[in-house]
């Protein structure tokens, strides 16, 4: 059976009288990417910072490829990327210079720097020094840095907040890469959508504790409904809605029906979403 490469139970950290984070417990499994989905002030950050070292748990604790968590772990640290929301290049060195500044804290003698900036669309601007990239530019050079020592697991801390979508397209891509090849994946996000496509099972984490652990898929099935929205011409050539539920008796022959009308324009499925639910689990808004 396959050991996760992160194991967390009972995990507690407050700052002063505010308990941030309140006896939270999952596994995360080599291949796997675990979404933790929630507002900001939820919790993510922190949960993120005690299981690399950065804050000491209160209460629990857990592991990371048999490491024990919440201390500074020279071992571990090797085997670990990180990628913060907060940028922390050095601005006046080149994109070149930052990866094989930090491949040599690592230890890495002969890092390939260049392949990694190919990588994330960087190889023609490795020489350039930092200061004078974009935004979206700065977020694929930490992704980059954090690929540095081909880790076995990866913090991602909203990975993508704030890039155009072709530059999360890009990032998305990347993970789902190193996700593919092995490493085990903890994504914080606040982005419903990014969440759904990127992870193979979500948390809802809101006010320190996770209120929801699961595929999206599988969420969506237990609060969600099945059902399906038709839209259809009217006579007056209005177009007209309406809702069918598929977990009735008269549902299925309903759609029959109006399948076959001659007024027919589109069919949709009525599924949930992790907004919807996460609003249905908590009553507060993802963004909020």
């Amino acid at each position: 059976m396959t050991m996760p490469a992160i194991s967390v139970k009972n995990l507690s950290y407050s700052y002063g009288k505010l308990q941030a984070v309140k006896k939270i417990s999952f596994e995360i499994f080599p291949g796997e990417i675990l979404g933790f989905l929630g507002p900001n002030g939820a919790g993510k950050t922190t949960t993120l910072k005690a299981l690399i070292g950065l804050l000491k748990p209160e209460g629990g604790g857990g592991q990371i490829l048999g490491h024990a968590i919440g201390r500074d772990d020279p071992a571990l640290r090797t085997r670990i990327g990180v990628c913060f929301e907060e940028k922390n290049l050095y601005l006046e060195m080149s994109a070149l210079e930052n990866l094989n500044f930090h491949a040599a804290l690592y230890g890495i003698r002969k890092p390939d720097s260049m392949a990694l900036l190919q990588r994330v669309g960087l190889g023609d601007r490795a020489g350039d020094r930092v200061a004078n990239f974009s935004k979206g530019m700065r977020q694929r050079l930490m992704i980059s840095r954090a690929f540095i020592n081909q880790p076995a697991v990866l913090f991602l801390d909203e990975p993508t907040g704030g890039l155009d979508p072709v530059t999360a397209a890009v990032i998305r891509r990347l993970i789902r890469e190193e996700a593919d090849s092995g490493a085990a994946i903890l994504l914080t996000t606040h982005n419903m959508m990014e969440a759904d496509q990127l992870s193979d099972r979500v948390a809802f984490i809101n006010e320190g504790e996770i209120v929801a652990l699961d595929s999206a898929e599988n969420l969506k099935l237990k609060y969600g409904r099945r059902a399906v929205r038709v839209r259809l011409r009217g006579g007056d050539g209005e177009i007209r809605e309406e809702l069918i539920p598929l977990d009735t008796k008269e549902g299925p022959g309903r759609l029959a029906e109006l399948a076959s009308s001659p007024d027919l324009l589109t069919i949709h499925t009525e599924e949930a979403t992790l907004e919807s639910i996460f609003i249905q689990l908590t009553g507060r808004r993802l963004a909020g």
